[in-house]
């Protein structure tokens, strides 16, 4: 019964967990380079903590236990008792990657108790100070006067709440008798009083809420810009709780202050964590009010956002593009009866399917920070491993991206980013031979071109050698000497594009694998985008990918190739002109032409779908040029029909690996076109 009340929650907790772990390893990355920061290993403590919770609630222990001890780690490097070292920054990195597995297995439909963290949390707690003595039970009410009253400590609390703009108040919880999980409960009482200010004590100490060390009652102190009834009816809410008292704390009602040795002892530990408080006053000084946390938000807003399920979007993507595909039909079949009387409604229509459609758009937009945010720690991982020195400089995090398109572009990304740190950025003392600064740069960027966006993967390393390019080549008989010895630098260097093509002088865990950059370059283009590669020697490597904004509708050219209708998304498509029979010529068996001086390569797009055109002689012939890479090519087709939004249809996994094709479409006519992949022909052709 308890796991059917606890399930319900394990996609929000798993979002949160995400978040958390992405927190984490940013400020960890912030920490590793001034590990005395305050501010940021409270912060690291905070996010730790919710964690932990988080996971108790939820039953994984496991979890539950290292989180404690990251947290205990830090909790003593931020009492100034043991300053953190790079022994314990590695620890931590590795605790927080053990967390994301656990994530993983347990969002796999596994659980975190098959992964062994014994001896993760024993060097963890090894690295940590003893323990300080723990308060007597009598003494668990955490400075709670004997008396009753308001003690001075609660008083200065109360006033410097007051002078905030907050209210102190004392929440009472009783829970039910028959509530299961006391520890969970109490734990969602923590959390939502958190959510609404900021948590002075508790009584007992929150540590003793985490292992159900109480009845069925406990008090948490709170600040809050909120009301006592509005407080009240907030905890109220949660499951299993049978009342909660408020009552304000007043500044000017104090009790009468214990002697200063023992209020010291009364502050638990896990009470100056949740005040992100500094080190204990000397037992000489009279005790000092909790110190204010480093960002302090008040009462939190009403939620603003809403988590949807990704496949929902789709779900309405899809009768988006249903829309569309109506609309057009509508359009077709009113332009053909001639009905001038539907112009306004129709023109209504456009206006609101068109609106629908951008919303619905924007709504599967994420920015690429949601790809990038994993670079630094990966940076930092393989600056270790390979002992070089980089820096990562990242521009255009906010740039938006449809979250297919970027959950696909993740893994060539990484790839690319391994390429520079092991092929491309020399180590520090060959760069400082060579005269470059011995730390390296790695820069990735995004920006908006055109409809669709470019992702800059640059370094400023060895690039690459077309000479040592040509010898592979001519080793593996992809090219002959000849060949070789006409080859421009450039189109050597694009010879790393090939299949299987390696420069590794020896495998390693970074590359070498068999997934080269043809990889990379075939993933791109998969999802509709193109593949640039530019490299000088020692100068470093620019990888330019241009993508799409969303996969779902697209604008396209429409053309016929004999009877039958074909697209091409826009994407891909330069220009379309029209070539004199006169203006084609032959050179090496090959058709073709002159555009403004320069040659462009014709391919006749009928031969190489198997489709007959049936007026191959003619005066002019309609081409489609189009850009791949670094190269041109024509496509001579039978007819230009023209531009049109079209809604991407897959055709199928029987169907997914034709070569040239990426999917079908249906026309206002209600025929179906294929939509065609030309990026490949060039390939399969070169």
């Amino acid at each position: 019964m308890a796991d059917m009340d606890m399930s319900q929650y394990l996609g929000a907790f798993l979002d949160e967990t995400d978040d958390n772990v992405q927190r984490l390893d940013d400020f960890l990355l912030a920490l590793e380079k001034n590990m005395v920061d305050m501010d940021v290993i409270n912060e690291i403590f905070r996010a730790a903590h919710t964690l932990k919770g988080m996971a108790g609630t939820m039953g994984f222990t496991n979890m539950m236990g290292l989180t404690h001890a990251m947290e205990d780690r830090l909790d003593a490097a931020r009492k100034g008792t043991r300053p953190l070292t790079e022994n314990d920054m590695n620890l931590l990195f590795k605790g927080l990657d053990t967390l994301q597995e656990m994530a993983d297995t347990i969002r796999g439909g596994g659980n975190d108790a098959h992964i062994d963290v014994s001896d993760l949390v024993a060097q963890l707690r090894n690295t940590a100070p003893a323990p300080a003595a723990a308060a007597p039970a009598s003494v668990a009410s955490e400075a709670a006067p004997a008396s009753g009253g308001v003690s001075s400590q609660d008083a200065e609390w109360a006033k410097k709440a007051n002078q905030e703009g907050s209210n102190a108040y004392e929440v009472h919880v009783t829970l039910s008798q028959s509530c299961l999980l006391k520890a969970a409960r109490a734990y969602m009482v923590v959390n939502r009083l958190e959510e609404m200010g900021e948590i002075y004590r508790a009584e007992p100490s929150t540590e003793a809420l985490e292992k159900e060390e109480f009845e069925f009652d406990f008090k948490i102190y709170v600040a809050t810009p909120a009301v006592a009834d509005e407080v009240k009816a907030t905890i109220e809410k949660i499951g299993d709780v049978q009342s909660a008292e408020v009552t304000e704390v007043k500044a000017e009602e104090a009790a009468p202050t214990p002697a200063p040795a023992q209020v010291q002892q009364a502050v638990a530990p896990e009470a100056q964590a949740q005040q992100a408080a500094p080190a204990p006053a000397p037992a000489q000084e009279a005790p000092k009010p909790a110190a204010a946390p480093a960002k302090k938000d008040g009462a939190k807003k009403g939620t603003q956002t809403v988590r949807v399920d990704i496949g929902r979007l789709d779900k309405l993507m899809n009768l988006v593009g249903e829309l569309v595909i109506s609309r057009a039909r509508i359009e077709r079949l009113v332009q053909e009866a001639r009905l001038r009387q539907f112009d306004e409604t129709l023109s209504q229509l456009g206006r609101i399917s068109g609106d629908i459609q951008e919303l619905v758009t924007k709504l599967r937009m994420v920015p690429v920070s949601f790809t990038f945010d994993r670079f630094p720690r990966l940076i930092r991982d393989l600056c270790k491993t390979l002992n070089k020195n980089v820096e990562l400089v990242l521009e255009g995090e906010d740039t938006e991206l449809d979250r297919t398109v970027i959950d696909e572009i993740g893994d060539p990304m990484v790839h690319l980013i391994r390429n520079s740190m092991d092929h491309g950025i020399e180590h520090p003392e060959e760069r400082k031979a060579m005269g470059k600064p011995e730390k390296g740069i790695l820069k990735i960027a995004a920006y908006q071109e055109g409809s669709g966006v470019v992702i800059e993967v640059s370094d400023d390393g060895a690039g690459i050698d077309p000479e040592r390019v040509k010898q592979k080549a001519i080793e593996r008989g992809i090219i002959t000497e000849d060949r070789a010895a006409i080859m421009s630098d450039d189109e050597a260097t694009q010879i790393v594009l090939l299949p299987g093509f390696s420069m590794a002088k020896q495998i390693t865990d970074l590359s070498g694998r068999g997934v080269g950059m043809d990889a990379v370059k075939t993933k791109v283009e998969q999802l509709g985008g193109q593949f640039d590669l530019v490299s000088k020697k020692n100068e470093g490597t620019h990888v330019y990918i241009r993508l799409p904004l969303t996969l779902a509708i697209v604008l396209s050219l429409l053309i016929k190739v004999g009877e039958e209708t074909y697209a091409i998304s826009l994407e891909n498509v330069e220009e379309t002109i029209m070539v004199r029979k006169e203006d084609i010529k032959t050179v090496h068996g090959e058709p073709t032409t002159l555009l403004r001086g320069e040659v462009l390569s014709l391919n006749i797009l009928g031969d190489i779908l198997g489709t007959e055109d049936l007026e191959r002689d003619r005066d002019e012939y309609p081409v489609v040029v189009v850009k791949i890479g670094k190269n041109k090519i024509g496509f001579i087709v039978s007819q230009l029909i023209g531009q049109q939004e079209i809604v991407i249809k897959s055709l199928g996994k029987f169907l997914a690996k034709i070569d040239g094709i990426t999917g079908g479409t249906i026309l206002g006519d209600g025929n179906v076109a294929l939509i065609l992949d030309v990026a490949s022909f060039y390939s399969t052709k070169g």
